[in-house]
């Protein structure tokens, strides 16, 4: 199938289901979607996973998309609040078939942010899975919005589950097809979904993703991906939220893939889910890698020295193969008994198949990426933006460098501005900002998307990013964080007469704070203050530590330009060790 000649996701989606449904009812049809959903972590649960066919997800996305007909018109807003799950697949599917637009929202989120994107972009239609999710966002949901549930809420509303529990069809005949169409208008160009992230102002910028931005992605992943599985059909476990651009343009990666999917709805229920699906492939932000590299290194010291030395020296061969150093004959001999001693028991964890490790979302520490190359779990970074669809580049299993990003995919123009600012230019652009022009017009100029980042090719021709021109920080869990937004909430507070937070790569964020010269307050009033700003941040964005200096930033001290902005790299240099304590 040659993506380029596919018009939209929705025609990708049931193309593939057309190939993938038998001729004639079979019991033993293939598994498209399993849900490994836990109640209360029960972890007794996930041993019985259900799964869904081709057949029964094409029947759904047909029921839902002909009821979403009557509900909006082409164009239209629908907000989409769900854990990870097959529904979620469904509903996406659904309201573009609808000629609908998605948007997805975090369940994550504060109740500042829910109030704003629901005001911004207007809603027709409001898919939530439960009660929890329903409650999060109804009072800024307002009557004329047709609400959906996927599990049941104490609302009257549409309860999308009865789609499922009484949807019963054990096959689509000719009949059901012509009842429940497929839209054939949508256009490569037509808008698939808004994805909304955060934006130095404050508020979340609405990002537009056409069908042929997303489609144009999914064949660059390609490239990366299908040398990954020999002859069989690959196993995807989906963890990351479905809300993220990143893992929202992967499920279409899986359908091309006609891949067996499972879903893992938390992250206590995420080992065993590995060992149950036995992915051949998983996705993940630093911060995972970061942490299962301290838990290797915890776990070895309760080991044996025996165990230890052949740990170690694992990590030690491995990285001089990885790096191509010429290893010598016993070397090699020892290696090769490594593999069978050490490396194969660690995949095993990951249940036995997993090809590879890929890493988003923000910089891949050097040594946690040798090391997990070392021990043979082939971990490839890449590099992108929601706002390109999300991805630019990636490394290539054959030839992986942990300190950049890989080449750039295919379809996809990079260009480097005079300040080393990475440029891109292609069909995975934007559409744009959602009703924000000037934000638009500031980051696409003359067709090239301004990344803010900086960066340089090496003689590979593989990118390496080497700072940030953008006022954000990106954590450990690849979260976008505006500091300006943080920063603003906090001097709100008459106590508080400057503030600067931190959190580069760390798994929160942390404030250096000035007090107001009239300040009498005690750390426990400041502490009860932000207590107060955290109920208005999103998780990522909240403050954990603070500190207190006492040379406010200035002019004169080189820690604020002279148009009064703080100059965040001068402050981390001057109050580095006072940072360090904060971590």
């Amino acid at each position: 199938m040659e993506l380029k000649y596919i018009n939209s996701l929705v025609e990708l989606f049931f193309r593939k289901s057309e190939e993938n449904i038998p001729k004639k009812y079979s019991l033993n049809e293939p598994a498209f979607l399993t849900n490994l959903k836990s109640k209360d972590h029960e972890l007794a649960e996930l041993r019985e996973p259900t799964s869904y066919s081709w057949r029964l997800i094409d029947g759904y996305v047909r029921v839902l998309s002909n009821y979403l007909k009557k509900k909006i018109s082409k164009g239209d807003r629908c907000i989409l609040l769900s854990e990870n799950r097959p529904e979620w697949l469904v509903s996406d599917l659904s309201i573009m078939n609808a000629g609908g637009v998605t948007v997805p929202l975090f369940t994550t989120y504060s109740n500042k942010d829910y109030e704003y994107i629901i005001k911004d972009c207007s809603p027709k239609v409001c898919i939530v899975s439960n009660q929890e999710q329903f409650d999060k966002i109804k009072k800024y949901i307002t009557k004329d919005v047709t609400l959906i549930s996927i599990d049941g809420i104490n609302e009257e509303a549409e309860f999308f589950h009865n789609i499922f529990t009484n949807y019963q069809n054990n096959f689509i005949d000719e009949n059901f097809k012509i009842l429940h169409p497929v839209n054939s208008d949508l256009k490569r160009n037509d808008l698939a979904c808004i994805i909304y992230t955060s934006g130095t102002t404050g508020n979340p910028k609405g990002v537009m993703l056409s069908h042929g931005g997303i489609l144009s992605n999914c064949e660059g992943a390609l490239d990366i991906l299908i040398p990954l599985f020999k002859n069989e059909k690959p196993v995807f476990l989906t963890w990351l939220p479905l809300s993220h651009s990143y893992e929202h343009a992967v499920q279409f990666v899986q359908i091309i893939l006609e891949a067996k999917v499972f879903y893992n709805k938390s992250i206590e229920t995420l080992l065993p889910t590995i060992k149950i699906a036995q992915p051949h492939i998983m996705t993940a932000v630093p911060r995972f890698y970061n942490n299962l590299h301290a838990k290797m290194k915890i776990n070895l010291k309760n080991q044996s020295n025996l165990k230890q030395n052949l740990f170690n020296k694992t990590i030690q061969l491995g990285t001089k193969k990885f790096k191509n150093i010429k290893l010598s004959f016993s070397e090699n001999i020892f290696n090769l008994i490594l593999d069978k001693l050490v490396r194969k028991k660690v995949k095993n964890n990951f249940g036995g198949r997993l090809e590879a490790f890929i890493s988003g979302g923000g910089p891949l520490d050097r040594q946690v990426g040798e090391a997990l190359n070392a021990l043979g779990l082939k971990t490839l970074q890449g590099y992108g933006l929601t706002e390109t669809s999300p991805v630019v580049s990636c490394n290539l299993l054959n030839k992986v460098k942990v300190d950049t990003v890989g080449p750039i995919f295919p379809g996809v123009e990079v260009k480097l501005a005079e300040d080393g600012e990475i440029l891109v230019k292609g069909e995975n652009l934007m559409l744009g900002y959602w009703n924000n022009k000037e934000a638009t017009e500031q980051t696409i100029k003359d067709g090239w998307l301004h990344t803010g980042d900086i960066g340089e090719f090496d003689d590979d021709n593989y990118l390496k990013i080497t700072d940030r021109k953008k006022d954000i920080i990106v954590s450990l869990g690849g979260d976008n964080i505006a500091p300006s937004k943080i920063e603003n909430l906090l001097t709100l507070s008459p106590e508080i007469e400057q503030a600067c937070v931190f959190g580069e790569q760390k798994n929160y964020i942390a404030a250096l704070l000035v007090l107001s010269s009239e300040s009498k307050s005690s750390d426990e009033d400041i502490q009860r203050y932000i207590d107060e700003v955290n109920k208005d941040l999103t998780q990522p964005e909240k403050i954990k530590k603070f500190i207190f200096i006492d040379e406010p930033f200035s002019i004169e001290n080189n820690l604020m330009t002279p148009t009064m902005k703080v100059r965040r790299h001068e402050v981390q240099k001057k109050y580095q060790n006072q940072i360090d304590q904060l971590f």
